[in-house]
């Protein structure tokens, strides 16, 4: 009876103003639930994080297109964080990311997580695989922070992008994001390419920018499709609330530019909760055009995306693609790839007719939890996909429906032959869970 109600004290604590004096670490990225299934886990290597200035000169302006014969340009800065790895044994103490805005644009907060500040890049044990990271709208670089560290841990080097026009603090016209998403991955991906050769980077040496997997959150997925292959639609280039003066025919299916577009080195995609077809931004026919391999994770209950004419549909019109189908069933827009919500985040903002907390939570399924299948599958597909290694295939190659999986163990412990629980998910875990797989032709 004490203890429940010391836990009814601590929720109704949270719930009444004072959340923010709650200890500052708690803002944790890196929290592994012990229920999280096997490959969540951070891998053997010390992982480093430096902040990287890049521009892409000469770009159409999308926020002060006003019409066709007035279409300025301008230089185009983003900012990336880079998570790689280093040298040195795992700090045995939380490392900080000091002034990480979070979703009212506003507040400034601490995160912690694993990862230390420029530390020596490992480039003995490299190059290593490369894993392009991009927000939703709004978002930023920190917003899929968990998969960053922890794909670094395990051999990659993670380059999440602050997509310009697209952040919490510099939210402007929905047009840039639709043009420029798509554009800004590719950019980043030859950016980092070149620094890969660039005697005097940290980067030298450390990267296979010919070996790069892309992962893309909401508008993030939204990009990683049309870079994948996706043309958009023509209906879509002239919506009024679109993109401003016909600037999306760039990415229309069919147009040269869109046909230039997808790169043999992206040699597969994970798409979380990807936005468009819900608006048709593509058709059965764009989609069709699409051969990168990717795996898609949804909630089933997604009002931002859709399921169901939305994702579900993508998958299934996404034909000449080998690609997967994760569902978090119950689950809204935020299924697995926002970080845990920031303690501050509870309280309300001004000028969010919302809790800023509702952009990171959803109502069902829990921040951590979320995050730790999302890191088990993420290491699994790219495990495979980017390192060939075989050995995760029996984490791929699963019953349909978690719940019919079957656990059949011997007096050791270990599945028999006749055991079909989801691999890697530790026994009563795999639950509220469906994964599909359609082969290309």
């Amino acid at each position: 009876m004490t203890r429940l109600l010391a836990v009814a004290t601590v929720l109704m604590t949270a719930g009444s103003g004072v959340a923010q004096d709650l200890p500052s670490h708690d803002n944790r990225i890196d929290l592994m639930r012990p229920d999280a299934p096997e490959l969540a886990v951070a891998g053997p290597q010390a992982v480093g994080v430096r902040t990287v200035e890049v521009v892409n000169p000469d770009q159409l302006d999308i926020v002060n297109v006003t019409g066709p014969d007035a279409m300025p340009r301008h230089d185009r800065p983003l900012t990336l964080e880079v998570w790689y790895p280093a040298t040195g044994p795992v700090p045995g103490s939380l490392q900080p990311y000091e002034n990480v805005i979070i979703r009212d644009g506003k507040q400034r907060v601490t995160l912690y997580g694993a990862a230390v500040r420029d530390a020596d890049p490992d480039t003995a044990s490299g190059p290593f695989p490369l894993i392009l990271i991009s927000h939703g709208y709004p978002g930023n670089r920190y917003l899929m922070a968990h998969l960053g560290e922890n794909l670094a841990s395990k051999g990659y080097v993670a380059v999440s992008i602050d997509h310009t026009d697209s952040t919490y603090d510099n939210q402007l016209a929905f047009g840039s994001t639709l043009v420029n998403r798509p554009l800004d991955q590719k950019f980043v991906l030859n950016q980092i390419d070149a620094l890969s050769g660039t005697e005097g980077s940290f980067l030298n040496g450390l990267v296979d920018a010919g070996n790069t997997g892309l992962i893309g959150y909401s508008m993030g997925g939204y990009g990683a499709v049309i870079l994948a292959g996706g043309g958009v639609t023509e209906a879509s280039t002239a919506y009024e609330w679109g993109a401003p003066a016909g600037t999306l025919k760039v990415h229309q299916d069919g147009a040269e530019t869109q046909r230039a577009l997808p790169d043999p080195r992206i040699k597969a995609v994970v798409a979380f909760a990807p936005w468009g077809r819900n608006r048709d931004f593509w058709d059965a026919a764009g989609l069709a055009n699409i051969r990168t391999p990717m795996m898609l994770i949804a909630g089933s209950k997604d009002d931002v995306s859709l399921y169901e004419g939305g994702v579900r549909t993508i998958f299934e019109e996404a034909v000449n693609a080998d690609r997967y189908l994760l569902t978090f069933i119950g689950a809204n827009h935020n299924a697995g790839a926002p970080m845990p919500a920031p303690r501050e985040s509870w309280e309300p903002a001004e000028g969010l007719d919302f809790s800023p907390a509702e952009h990171y939570t959803d109502a069902v399924w829990d921040n951590v939890r979320m995050n730790n299948i999302a890191q088990h599958f993420t290491t699994a597909y790219f495990g495979r996909m980017l390192k060939g290694d075989a050995g995760m295939d029996r984490y791929l190659q699963l019953v349909e429906m978690a719940e019919d999986g079957v656990a059949d163990r011997d007096e050791a412990g270990q599945p028999t032959a006749a055991d079909t629980y989801w691999a890697g998910f530790p026994l009563r875990s795999a639950i509220g869970l469906r994964f599909e797989h359609r082969e290309a032709p």
